[in-house]
């Protein structure tokens, strides 16, 4: 059983980790504090069952999976919104027009599921946040050339991998 103490503790030594460590893989300051208070409020209410052994790798392990598990949510309301402008400009496009589109869109994020994650999050923090290079280096605590050359792999990833069905 994990006191109360030990809690405070725990929370205290990990919780500037967890959240930096949110951070680096979605690069937004609100989704990581949100996260790593998740990932404390869910060790409060499991504390009866947890020992103060090995907690470091469970904190860990319960925000990579919090963090995935809001993703694949983000992604699941991001689809329907595209979905349903879609339909309400549907009415302008032809059937095969409509059909191409989604099937870009299901290449799209195919491929962004793909492409590693540090190419990932500097394209999407560059083209959905519309960040400029030099804020994306601040935040990911790198140079803007790893940037610049995290964002041409990227676009050639993309190239090659949702682009390759018009070839």
């Amino acid at each position: 059983m994990l006191s109360k103490t030990e809690f405070e503790n725990l929370y205290i030594r990990y919780f500037d980790a967890i959240r930096n460590y949110v951070f680096y893989r979605c690069g937004d300051t609100d989704t990581a504090s949100d996260t790593a208070q998740d990932v404390f409020l869910r060790v409060w209410e499991k504390r009866k069952q947890l020992h103060n052994k090995h907690l470091e790798a469970l904190l860990y392990k319960m925000a990579n999976d919090l963090f995935i598990s809001n993703y694949r949510k983000e992604q699941t309301r991001m689809n329907f919104e595209q979905a349903l402008a879609l339909d309400n400009e549907g009415a302008d496009i032809s059937p095969e027009e409509e059909m191409q589109y989604r099937q870009l869109m299901a290449d799209y994020a195919t491929a962004l599921d793909l492409m590693p994650e540090n190419q990932r999050i500097v394209f999407l923090m560059s083209r959905d946040k519309e960040m400029k290079y030099s804020e994306i280096a601040i935040r990911l605590n790198i140079s803007v050339k790893a940037v610049e050359k995290r964002m041409t792999s990227a676009i050639k990833f993309l190239r090659i991998n949702v682009l390759h069905n018009d070839k």
